[in-house]
């Protein structure tokens, strides 16, 4: 690991000018962008527990299911209940399902069992939750009712209060040797955030609230495309009841069960606070197939604006009606609407084409809402894509940079075009040594501290240039840690089937998010030591000022990218400084990493500061990330 060189040590100076109000800070800057990568929704956020529980993820064995018992047989046949349900498990004597890396046990929860089944004879199914090996039983209940026709069942599975947490645990389903029984649609919930009926797992959407987002971009990145046009993401099939979607096949290597369907995230955006930002699909798939633009491509745009009237279209509507068919009549806050993703890969040129004709149809029902160009701005892959046939609102940048280079584009937006389309860094992320798509499962699965210092250099820009810049969120978001979970090596949050950590990184967004006034305050940032990188040289401290222009409290926040403490001197003008604050500090070894067994090896430690007045004296820890927060008074 290249390990950042400290020339020597000296004091800086950070001076603030309080009789500035600055620039305004984009009220929108950070939020999240999510898309199914590395098992982030099916085995995952979404709460289902149990793996192919439609048998479609391969269609000659029942991968994930095993036969309970020595005289127990299963077979995979074609005669499930209906037409999206076409497969259903023969089983005679019992069956159990290992689900995603294990289905967890927690004490005191209840799950909540439903299937679809028929059988030879009526009948019952002993369901169980139980030890890999057997010897343990965790809950029980019995699901009566199985007739001789296709049949929807369900039953609660209650774990005892006494019971330990374990993650390896399986589902057992005993139907008795007498008879077959046939299986379709076996689906377990544990608890889920909010208690919401096909809804999420409550750690990991407390990790996500918690960092505060203001928007929620979604479907996200290469999951929107699909390796081809057929693979899309189809958000007409992903409404109404779980066992009437088809499914569809994600382009990271697994199918998706589209459990987390199209009002699934539109929920999570409403339980977060944050608004959508709903990406449509465009036309363009990434095996390099498009559709052109013109009459081939109107159905896709006509589908768009279906999308978007699911979202906020009035109740007299069609979609706007099933919307509030599916349990919500009102409309959802949406703003923004980008178009495709990553289309710099389409290297036909399409594009511009396929965006004007969106750009047109969508401002023309919906004249408020902002577009977004998934290309365009100073550059994006090294290269320049003008937009000259219609201006979008934003253009959305990606950065999947080395934490040297995250570094060095601190300043990037300092010189931005302030005419031109406003900045939506819709992914980034600072890696250490090996490009994340490149590192695979060896790496990671979550960044090290290098990579937090990396990124909280790079958001000091960001804030400071919110005049430009209005949204940004880091990707990938989410990760299964367990070995074939993940296809990506950073990732800002990892997860097993019972326990959830965030990441170095993870604390410095919530750090920066949680720590942001409405306006920048102007700063001047005196600093000898440099970092060194051959004959390059970078700076040691990065910073970013914001204040709050109705509480008075300004937020200061400094990166030390040095092996060493360094003093800083604050001097702080225009006005009168309150004598208490706070600081909180994340810092660390640069290759120490969280874990599933150690999640809080690196996390922020917050203090009181006393004594504090228009000068004052900070110490910052080596490799550290600091927020300060002091209230000031005219």
């Amino acid at each position: 690991m290249l390990i950042l060189a400290l020339l020597v040590q000296a004091s800086a100076r950070l001076s603030l000018d309080l009789t500035k109000p600055g620039i305004e800070v984009s009220p929108m800057l950070y939020g999240q962008m999510t898309e199914e990568i590395n098992y982030s929704y099916d085995g995952g956020l979404y709460g289902e527990l149990v793996r192919n529980r439609a048998f479609l993820d391969d269609p000659s064995i029942p991968v994930h299911w095993t036969a309970a018992g020595d005289a127990s047989s299963l077979s995979l046949e074609h005669s499930g209940p209906n037409t999206t349900r076409p497969m259903a498990l023969r089983v005679r004597g019992g069956a159990a399902n290992d689900g995603y890396w294990g289905i967890p046990v927690r004490p005191s929860n209840s799950y909540q069992l439903t299937l679809w089944a028929k059988a030879d004879a009526p009948g019952a199914i002993a369901a169980s939750i139980e030890s890999a090996d057997g010897s343990k039983v965790y809950a029980r209940a019995s699901v009566k009712g199985v007739a001789e026709k296709w049949g929807k069942l369900s039953a609660i599975l209650k774990v005892n209060g006494d019971a330990q947490p374990v993650n390896d645990a399986h589902l057992v389903l005993r139907t008795g040797s007498s008879s077959s029984v046939w299986l379709s649609q076996v689906s377990l919930f544990a608890p889920t955030f909010k208690g919401r009926a096909n809804g999420m797992r409550p750690d990991l959407m407390k990790l996500l609230t918690e960092m505060k987002p203001r928007f929620l971009r979604f479907p996200g990145g290469n999951y929107l495309e699909g390796n081809t046009l057929a693979d899309r993401f189809p958000w007409k099939e992903t409404l109404g009841p779980i066992e009437e979607r088809p499914g569809h096949r994600s382009p990271w290597g697994y199918r998706s069960t589209d459990g987390m369907g199209l009002m699934e995230f539109l929920l999570w955006c409403e339980d977060m606070g944050a608004k959508p930002l709903l990406a449509v699909y465009a036309g363009y798939a990434l095996n390099g197939t498009y559709i052109k633009p013109g009459p081939d491509l109107q159905p896709v745009v006509e589908d768009a604006l279906d999308e978007i009237e699911y979202v906020i279209g009035g109740a007299d509507t069609k979609w706007g009606a099933q919307r509030s068919k599916d349990g919500h009549p009102k409309p959802f806050p949406l703003d923004c609407v980008e178009v495709g993703n990553e289309d710099g890969f389409d290297k036909s040129g399409s594009y511009e084409g396929r965006f004007v004709q969106f750009y047109d149809a969508i401002k023309a029902k919906y004249p408020h809402l902002k577009v977004i160009s998934t290309t365009g701005g100073k550059d994006w892959l090294g290269q320049k894509f003008p937009m000259t046939n219609r201006t979008p609102d934003l253009w959305d940048e990606h950065y999947y940079s080395e934490v040297w280079d995250m570094m060095s584009m601190a300043n990037r937006y300092d010189d931005y075009d302030r005419k031109g389309p406003k900045v939506f860094v819709g992914e980034w992320a600072s890696h250490d040594k090996i490009a994340p798509w490149a590192a695979g499962a060896q790496a990671g699965p979550t960044p090290n501290m290098r990579c937090a210092i990396g990124d909280a250099a790079f958001m000091t820009g960001l804030e400071r240039n919110s005049d430009v810049v209005a949204m940004a969120c880091y990707a990938p978001l989410l990760v299964n840690v367990n070995p074939g979970g993940r296809q990506w090596s950073l990732n800002l949050i990892g997860y097993d089937s019972l326990k959830a950590f965030g990441s170095p990184s993870y604390y410095v967004q919530k750090m920066f998010a949680e720590n942001l006034g409405d306006r920048t305050v102007p700063f001047a940032l005196e600093s000898t030591p440099n970092q060194t990188q051959g004959d390059k040289k970078l700076p040691a401290l990065f910073a970013s000022v914001t204040r709050d222009s109705k509480s008075g409290i300004v937020y200061i926040k400094v990166v030390n990218a040095l092996s060493t403490a360094q003093d800083v001197a604050l001097d702080i003008h225009g006005a009168h400084v309150q004598p208490t604050g706070t600081l909180t500090v994340v810092s660390g070894n640069l290759k120490a990493m969280n874990s599933i067994a150690e999640p809080t090896a690196i996390a922020p430690v917050t203090t009181k500061l006393h004594g504090l007045k228009a000068s004052f004296r900070l110490t910052l820890a080596p490799f550290s990330v600091s927020a300060v927060t002091l209230r000031s008074t005219k």
